[in-house]
């Protein structure tokens, strides 16, 4: 079992910046690769980025992509969104995730291989 907890969603202009951070704890961290979604209100749950549980895998979101970044820190079984240049189509629920099968680059964004849920950290984004 793996409990995650994210912290650092608010309130935020645009063009502003935000880091989002998922603490896990449970099973070894190190084992899992990390990914981060998004629900807007009246819309799917959406890939954002993901990583490998070494890194050597990363990928983001063509929505996001140069604009935010997904980086993890194993010895603090923590994983973090740096979140740059902020649009209010933005504004969702931030959730991590975690995925213990293998993953691959193509796979790493598939909503269903990822096990473990957070309860989400909200981020909102004004014009």
């Amino acid at each position: 079992q793996v409990q995650l907890v994210e912290s650092g969603g608010g309130l935020v202009q645009a063009g502003g910046s935000l880091t989002l951070s998922c603490a896990a704890s449970g099973r070894t961290f190190s084992n899992y690769a990390m990914g981060w979604f998004r629900q807007a209100p009246g819309k799917e749950r959406e890939f954002v980025a993901a990583i490998s549980w070494g890194g050597g895998i990363t990928r983001y979101a063509d929505s996001v992509k140069g604009r935010f970044t997904i980086s993890r820190d194993n010895a603090k079984n923590t994983v973090y969104l740096q979140m740059n240049s902020l649009k209010p189509e933005d504004t969702a629920v931030y959730y991590c995730a975690a995925a213990l099968s293998h993953v691959t680059h193509v796979n790493i964004a598939d909503i269903m291989r990822y096990d473990y849920w957070g309860q989400g950290t909200r981020v909102t984004v004004s014009s």
